[in-house]
């Protein structure tokens, strides 16, 4: 019934500062399997969704005070996914993946935005780890190898001198901790959507995974904040 009642309250249009409150709540409570059959419902489901800003294909990032708000829902259905396989199926339904990569895409150039980056990748990943129609979708419609390709680019600054050979700086300074998270994420995600891609078909394919492959070699040479960091990264 906690549960329920959060989820009235986040039906509303309440302030942001009461959203995040109860935003926090539902994530200490959606921890334990059994408190989620109230919340794995379409319209709850729908509800954060809509909280994330997952349900607005144009709509760009732009209000920063409602940022909290999505990174605190994206955190919120990390949990619901990983705990509920009811969940994990309506989020085939409802094209959860899909919103996720659009969401993605709007965080590219855009400042502040590296804790909905983070924990978008972080949904992808769990996605793509736990249902299988996902990861299928994730590779073949939604052009997954690509936009997670970008989101790893991204996080590690990559600087190109060649098409297929990144800049090599011995003088760098590591990455910061938000950064190296972002690309954890990022790599994870990458491995479950090209779990099954040993047989490279098309030009498209075959320039992707070269780009990919220059990518990661350049991961392999970078370092994160700390030593535990970097080894979790390579």
């Amino acid at each position: 019934k906690l549960c329920e009642g959060i989820l009235n309250i986040l039906e509303k249009d309440t302030k942001t500062s009461c959203q995040v409150a109860c935003l926090e709540a539902l994530r200490i409570l959606s921890r334990d399997k059994k408190v989620l059959v109230p919340v794995t419902t379409k319209k709850n489901m729908q509800i954060l969704m809509k909280l994330a800003k997952l349900d607005t294909l144009e709509d760009p990032l732009e209000k920063v005070s409602e940022f909290p708000v999505i990174v605190e829902t994206l955190k919120c259905l990390c949990n619901i996914i990983f705990n509920s396989s009811v969940a994990q199926k309506l989020s085939l339904e409802l094209n959860l993946a899909a919103m996720l990569c659009n969401l993605l895409q709007k965080c590219k150039d855009r400042q502040l935005v590296d804790d909905i980056k983070c924990f978008d990748l972080r949904l992808l990943f769990l996605l793509s780890l736990l249902h299988t129609d996902i990861r299928a979708q994730l590779r073949q419609e939604l052009q997954g190898v690509q936009i997670l390709t970008q989101a790893l680019e991204s996080s590690l600054s990559v600087r190109w001198t060649e098409e297929y050979k990144a800049a090599e700086d011995r003088d760098r300074p590591p990455l910061s901790l938000q950064d190296t998270d972002c690309a954890i994420e990022a790599l994870k995600a990458l491995f479950n959507v090209t779990l099954d891609s040993w047989n490279v078909h098309s030009k498209n394919e075959s320039h992707q995974f070269r780009y990919m492959a220059a990518i990661l070699r350049h991961c392999l040479l970078t370092t994160g904040p700390t030593e535990e960091k970097t080894e979790e990264l390579h």
